[in-house]
């Protein structure tokens, strides 16, 4: 049997506010081509289907086109929702879809019941676990103690381990969404740890024949038989470069045969740029990065005027601009903190600094102390 592991779709997630649906909808179509290409009989999607619990419309419909292609293509689909999920909205018609060829797995009582596939030599279990929070699934567990994540998974795994146990000689493929021990994280991922999400030990996972694991964005590889496929496209400049991929998942009649990445197409690279504003308006060297996804980096010694406006109108697609010249506000204190305890000419002189680059002169802090002053007044007469 053949399995295509996918995971963090994250369907309806803007890049600094630019919507990504057209890219996505590109990115995911081009997995029904491996599909065919391929003969895969299973696509597996380990969570985070989509990048808030309640998504657009558009959203939606872009994931109705993307797993009615991948079922035309000839292949069955399991999914599973991530934190990012509303696992109840995830698993709407869920035994009706079934009878279509998608599997959504988004019950926490009932992920020990596994959608049975079958080959040339036997069945195949694929478990689906959903997102456990610790809080809310140790109670469906029925866990009295742990609270963290590695004991709801836990918990999870042998009520797995029990049903499997029931199934003997049957090949088994687990589904999960979580951090586990070895996984490296990059900075698109929201909520890992700050947001409730512990570590998992692999050794959790013991027992079966592939983990598909789902949470981190970079793919990699924990075990042989455990590895993060990584989402499809790159979420933040911190991933540019990056080559995007799903894995190939080849099981025999004694379990785990092969793995192999399958590099996934990038509809729009994401580039970084340094320099100031001219130097990236005017270099030809630049020229092959025009229609990619910019975030600029401008070391002008002032603060250019209308910048963003400016590189847009030679890189459409500039979606991130951020000023690294030598008046730019050094540390990273936050503004409250920076101007505790100043006074009012002082918070406007810092402001009109920290925008033009250069601080005002004694003629402009006059006309600030006079405009001050006059609100001043106009306050007190209210």
């Amino acid at each position: 049997m053949r399995l295509l592991h996918t995971s963090d779709w994250h369907i309806g997630r803007t890049l600094h506010g630019t919507e990504l649906l057209a890219e996505q909808e590109a990115v995911l179509t081009g997995l029904a081509r491996v599909v065919a290409a391929e003969s895969v009989d299973v696509v597996l999607v380990a969570g985070d289907v989509y990048d808030r619990a309640v998504p657009s419309a558009d959203a939606t419909a872009v994931l109705d086109r993307v797993v009615g292609r991948l079922l035309q293509a000839g292949a069955a689909v399991v999914m599973t929702p991530g934190n990012h999920d509303s696992a109840r909205r995830l698993g709407t018609f869920s035994g009706l879809l079934s009878a279509a060829g998608l599997h959504v797995r988004a019950s926490t009582g009932r992920l020990d019941e596994p959608v049975l596939l079958s080959d040339e030599h036997g069945e195949v279990a694929v478990y689906g676990l959903p997102f456990l929070e610790p809080e809310v699934a140790r109670h469906e567990l029925g866990i009295s103690g742990g609270r963290s994540h590695e004991a709801v998974v836990g918990a999870a795994m042998d009520r797995v381990r029990s049903d499997l146990f029931l199934r003997p000689g049957a090949r088994s493929v687990v589904l999960a969404h979580a951090f586990v021990g070895g996984g490296v994280a990059s900075d698109s991922e929201r909520d890992i740890c700050v947001g409730g999400v512990d570590l998992v030990p692999a050794t959790v996972f013991d027992g079966v024949d592939y983990v598909a694991l789902g949470h981190l964005h970079r793919p990699q590889t924990l075990t042989p038989r455990m590895r993060y496929s990584g989402s499809p496209l790159a979420y933040s400049f911190g991933e540019a470069g990056q080559q995007k991929q799903a894995w190939l998942v080849d099981l025999d009649a004694h379990g785990l045969a092969e793995v192999r990445p399958v590099p996934l197409p990038t509809p729009r690279e994401l580039t970084v740029l340094t320099g100031t504003l001219d130097q990236l308006l005017a270099d030809p060297v630049h020229g092959p990065v025009e229609e990619h996804f910019v975030s600029a980096r401008l070391t002008d010694a002032i603060r250019p005027v209308d910048p963003m406006r400016r590189l847009q109108s030679r890189f459409p697609h500039c979606v991130h601009l951020e000023w690294a010249g030598a008046g730019a506000v050094a540390g990273g204190r936050s503004y409250q903190e920076r101007l505790r305890g100043r006074s009012d000419l002082d918070v406007a002189a810092e402001f009109v600094g920290h925008v033009r680059g250069v601080a005002p002169s004694a003629t402009e802090r006059e006309l600030l102390a006079r405009a001050l002053g006059a609100a001043d007044r106009a306050e007190v007469r209210r």
